[in-house]
């Protein structure tokens, strides 16, 4: 639940006494603030080590609300150096997804007219009632490259073989290379057992697909009032370390795989900071789906073959 001070109101001035009790002397992460031209030089020069795949396909799951299609945005923000709407995105407080196809979101080269060899898909995201949110086999589906480009997802009937929908033959470009899963650092204690147990059970699934996964800690400036006023502080706060620990333990991913960024919301002008660590994070995604890549020397197996387990919905 955090303690007073970490919870204290956002409006509230932070005293050197509130601030020490809050906040390690030293981040106990480097962070390359200022390195933000670098990062964004090196990303669009990465090109695949597998030259039999044409990009990383980075697949985000998450509750509703998490920020997935913002992180999405966020991202290309960067890219075109301005901001912008590609994924549609909904208000973090929405109950219910916004997202409800599967749609594989590119990023411009603005001076080729080409593409990065990055993408990214947005699904339906997790919810505690049955029938609602995201089913687990879709998304199981999605991770082998099964689900077609905008196949409309069905929380209640699962996409199967033979749907319209269903890819029956997926290259290996078409699966997934990274999984990542988004958590909001101002919800993380209140997120329901159900749905962390399905994103668990995905988690399952991937490993044993041998697919990489990163976890996104979002709205980290809602969470701690110390990042809010300045988000260099964001490995400096006791409460957003407490929320990675926690976020550890309630999924299983170890702390070095999570990486907390605050995505772009209410901002139409671009900020250095935000950009470090939303460029820093895509870096890590990029270089385990990278590694992904290299690894990889089969054909992509079945859905049957590799997944037994499904979510229940």
């Amino acid at each position: 639940m955090g303690t007073v001070e970490s919870r204290q109101s956002l409006s509230q001035p932070i005293s050197a006494l509130t601030k020490s009790k809050a906040a390690y002397k030293e981040p106990w992460r480097k962070t390359p603030w200022g390195g933000r031209e670098e990062l964004l030089t090196g990303l669009k020069a990465y090109v695949p080590r597998n030259a039999d795949i044409e990009h990383v396909r980075i697949l985000l799951d998450g509750p509703v609300g998490a920020g997935k299609s913002s992180f999405i945005n966020s991202i290309n923000n960067i890219f075109q150096n301005k901001t912008t709407s590609k994924a549609l995105a909904d208000s973090a407080m929405a109950d219910q997804s916004f997202t409800i196809t599967y749609k594989t979101h590119k990023i411009e080269n603005r001076q080729t007219g080409l593409y990065y060899p990055f993408v990214f898909n947005d699904v339906m995201g997790f919810e505690k009632a049955s029938g609602k949110g995201v089913h687990g086999d879709d998304l199981s589906k999605a991770l082998t490259g099964h689900v077609k480009e905008n196949h409309k997802f069905n929380p209640i009937s699962p996409l199967t073989e033979g749907d319209r929908g269903y890819n029956d033959n997926p290259s290996s470009s078409d699966r997934a290379h990274c999984l990542v899963s988004l958590m909001p650092a101002d919800k993380i204690s209140l997120i329901d057992d159900d749905v962390v147990k399905k994103m668990r059970t995905i988690r399952l699934v991937a490993r044993d697909l041998g697919i990489p996964q990163v976890v996104i800690l979002t709205r980290v400036d809602l969470a701690c009032p110390l990042v809010k006023k300045n988000l260099k502080e964001v490995y400096q706060s006791k409460y957003i370390k407490n929320m990675m620990k926690t976020c550890s333990i309630r999924l299983g991913v170890p702390v070095n795989c999570i990486l907390p960024v605050k995505n772009y919301h209410e901002e139409i002008d671009l900020d250095k900071d935000m950009d470090v660590l939303l460029l820093r994070a895509l870096k890590q995604i990029i270089d385990f789906g990278d590694d992904f890549l290299k690894e990889m020397a089969v054909p992509v197996l079945t859905i049957t073959s590799v997944c037994t387990m499904s979510v229940t919905v």
